[in-house]
C-alpha cells in the first residue's frame, strides 16, 4: 500500500494496482454476460432497457420508461419479478415511494452489459427519449407538490430521482443532438426551482441550468432567466441579477407569461432586501401580491410574498411587519382546503417574528422563534436561511449574557457559508446588521482567547449539532 501511494503521489498509477482493478472488472462484466445469456427474451429486453437508469428506480418508472409493443407494460410486472434477482438489487431508499413498493438499482457490470446490447439492437435512443420524458413528468409532479404544500415530500422525491433527473438535465447525453433536447433539460430545472433556491442546492442548479442554457436554441424562456437570476441572488451576487431580472421581464412580457411577471416582482423585492433597500423591496412585494392569482401553479407562494413584505418591514415598521404576518396567515386559512403546509415560507415568518420580539425587548421570545427558523431551514436544507437564522439567535444569546453559545452559533455560520458558497458570497444587509449586533453584544472581538475557542468548537460541532442546544 505505501508503494502505491508513493506512485500516486509522483502521478504515476501503481501497476500491480490497476491490474487487480481491471481483472475484477472483467470478471464481474463477464459474469454479468453469463447471467445476460441465462434470461429468456423477455427478461434480456428489459435488462437492456432498464440500463438506461442512472439511480434507482420504482416500478412505476419501469412501465414508463421501458414498456413497447414488443414489451406491454401489463407484462413488465411478471419480467420484472423474474429478473430481479439475476441483475438488479433491491434498494432501502431513504427517501421511500408512497407507494411503500421495492425500488432496485441495476449494478454498473449488468449496466455495462445492457447498454451494450441495447445499442446493439438499435433501441437507444428511443429508450432514452422515454427516459428523458419520464424525467420531466418527475420534476412537474415534484414541482406541483411543492406547491400544493407537501414541500418536504417534493425534496424527498426530487433527491430520490436526482441522479436519473441530472442526466435528463443535461442535453448533450441526449439521443439525438444536444440542442433538440435543450429544452426538455432546461424544462427539468425550472421545475426544479425549490430544490436549487428553498432546500440549499444552489450552487448545483445555477450550474445545470446555466449549462441547459448553453446549448438551448431561440430566446431563453422567461421562467428560465427569472431562476437563472434567483440563484444569482442567492449566490449573493445581486448585481448579477439585475441584467437577468431585466431580460426575463422582456422575455415575460413576450410570452404573455402573466405569473412570471408577478414571479419577477416577487424577485425585485427580494434583491431589494438583500441590497438593503427595505422601502423599495416593500413596494416590490406589495405588486407581486397584486399580480399573483389566489393559487398559484408556480414559484413562491403568496404567503411567501407576505412573510417577504413583513421582512422588510420588521426593523422600520414592526407593526406593519405584524399585520403582514397576519394576513399571510389568513391566506393561509384561507386555502387550508387546497394548500398544505408552506415550510418555506414559515421559517422566514420565524425569523420576523424574532426580530418583533427583539424590537419589542423580549430576547427569550426572540430567541425561541429564531431557534424554530434555524431548526425549519436546516430541515429544509437552505445554507441562506439557516445562517441568518443562526446569528439571529446568536445575537439574543449575546444580549442575554451567553456569550459562550453566541460564540458557537457564529462559529457554525461562518464554517457554514465557507462550505456552501465560494468567496463571492455576500450576505444579505439585514444578516450583516445582525451579526454586527450580535458581535457587538458580546463585547469583546471573536479573537479573545475565550470567545476564539467557543468560536472554533461551534465550527466543529456545526449548526445540526447547535439547534437541539442552543
Amino acid at each position: 500500500m505505501t508503494r502505491g501511494l508513493e506512485h500516486m503521489w509522483a502521478g504515476e498509477p501503481p501497476e500491480t494496482e490497476l491490474l487487480w482493478g481491471e481483472h475484477v472488472a472483467l470478471d464481474q462484466i463477464a459474469a454479468a454476460e453469463r447471467g445476460y445469456e441465462s434470461c429468456g427474451p423477455a427478461e434480456r429486453l428489459l435488462w437492456e432497457r432498464l440500463s438506461v437508469f442512472e439511480g434507482a428506480f420504482g416500478r412505476e418508472a419501469v412501465r414508463e420508461v421501458c414498456a413497447s409493443g414488443t414489451l406491454p407494460a401489463g407484462a413488465i410486472q411478471k419480467v420484472l419479478d423474474r429478473l430481479a434477482p439475476l441483475a438488479l438489487l433491491p434498494v432501502d431508499d431513504l427517501f421511500d415511494g408512497e407507494d411503500g413498493l421495492p425500488r432496485y438499482w441495476m449494478p454498473h457490470p449488468m449496466r455495462a452489459v445492457g447498454a451494450r446490447r441495447l445499442t446493439a439492437r438499435g433501441d437507444r435512443w428511443a429508450v432514452l427519449l422515454h427516459h428523458r420524458r419520464w424525467c420531466a413528468k418527475v420534476a412537474r409532479r415534484a414541482s406541483d407538490w411543492w406547491q400544493r404544500g407537501r414541500q418536504l415530500d417534493a425534496r424527498d422525491l426530487a433527491l430520490r430521482e436526482l441522479p436519473d433527473l441530472a442526466a435528463a438535465m443535461d442535453p448533450t447525453t441526449a439521443p439525438l443532438s444536444s440542442n433538440a433536447e435543450a429544452e426538455t433539460s432546461v424544462e427539468i430545472a425550472v421545475s426544479l426551482w425549490f430544490l436549487w433556491v428553498a432546500c440549499g442546492r444552489i450552487a448545483e442548479g445555477r450550474a445545470r441550468l446555466r449549462h441547459a442554457l448553453s446549448l438551448h436554441d431561440g430566446p431563453p424562456p422567461a421562467r428560465a432567466l427569472w431562476l437563472a437570476a434567483f440563484l444569482e441572488l442567492e449566490s449573493g451576487r445581486p448585481e448579477d441579477a439585475d441584467p437577468l431580472l431585466a431580460q426575463a421581464w422582456a422575455a415575460a412580457v413576450r410570452d404573455g407569461d402573466e405569473r412570471c411577471l408577478s414571479l419577477l416582482a416577487h424577485l425585485r423585492g427580494a434583491t431589494a432586501l438583500h441590497q438593503g433597500r427595505t422601502r423599495a423591496a416593500a413596494d416590490e412585494f406589495r405588486e407581486a401580491l397584486a399580480l399573483m392569482e389566489e393559487h398559484p401553479e408556480f414559484g413562491p407562494s403568496r404567503r411567501a410574498c407576505w412573510v417577504g413584505l413583513a421582512l422588510s418591514l420588521c426593523r422600520s415598521d414592526p407593526e406593519g411587519a405584524q399585520e403582514a404576518l397576519d394576513q399571510a396567515d389568513s391566506d393561509r386559512e384561507s386555502r387550508r382546503a387546497w394548500v398544505g403546509r408552506d415550510v418555506f415560507a414559515e421559517s422566514w415568518a420565524y425569523h420576523v417574528r424574532a426580530e418583533l420580539g427583539a424590537w419589542d425587548g423580549d430576547p427569550g421570545r426572540a430567541a425561541e422563534y429564531a431557534r424554530r427558523a434555524l431548526r425549519e431551514h436546516l430541515r429544509l436544507g437552505s445554507a441562506v436561511g439557516a445562517a441568518c437564522a443562526a446569528e439571529l439567535l446568536a445575537q439574543m444569546r449575546a444580549m442575554d449574557g451567553q456569550r459562550d453559545a453566541a460564540a458557537h452559533l457564529l462559529g457554525a455560520v461562518d464554517l457554514l457559508r465557507t462550505s456552501a458558497f465560494d468567496s463571492s458570497y455576500r450576505p444579505a444587509e439585514h444578516c450583516v446588521v445582525t451579526r454586527a449586533r450580535g458581535e457587538e453584544a458580546l463585547g469583546a472581538p471573536l479573537g479573545d482567547p475565550a470567545l476564539r475557542e467557543a468560536y472554533e468548537e461551534g465550527a466543529r460541532r456545526g449548526l445540526f449539532t447547535l439547534s437541539g442546544e442552543v
